[in-house]
C-alpha cells in the first residue's frame, strides 16, 4: 500500500516497480478508469543500454570532463588573472 504526501505525490512500491521495471526517472501514463486509477509504463520508454554502450558512453564523458579540467585557466600565485575588470566592460564596444 502507497501513501499519497502533501504534494500529491505517491511512491511506487518497489516489488511492483520492479515487476514492470519501472526505474528512477522514467515516465509512467496516468489514465482513470471509473473510480480506479492506473498507472503504466510510458510506451515510448528507452531499452536499457546494454554493458558496452555504457562503457563507453562513460569514457567519452571522463575524456570531456578531462579536457574541461585541462581548459580552465589557473589564477597564478600572484592573483593575476590574465585579464582586468575594465576588459570585461570594453569587450563588446568597437575600438
Amino acid at each position: 500500500m502507497a501513501k499519497v504526501t502533501s504534494k500529491l505525490q505517491v511512491t511506487v512500491p518497489k516489488a511492483l516497480a520492479a515487476q514492470l521495471n519501472i526505474r528512477p526517472g522514467d515516465e509512467v501514463d496516468w489514465t482513470i478508469n471509473g473510480n480506479s486509477l492506473h498507472l503504466t509504463p510510458s510506451k515510448d520508454r528507452r531499452q536499457p543500454l546494454d554493458l558496452e554502450t555504457r562503457l563507453r558512453l562513460f569514457d567519452e564523458a571522463t575524456e570531456r570532463q578531462r579536457r574541461r579540467q585541462r581548459d580552465v585557466r589557473v589564477m597564478s600565485a600572484d592573483g593575476d588573472r590574465g585579464w582586468t575588470r575594465e576588459e570585461l566592460y570594453d569587450r563588446d564596444r568597437t575600438r
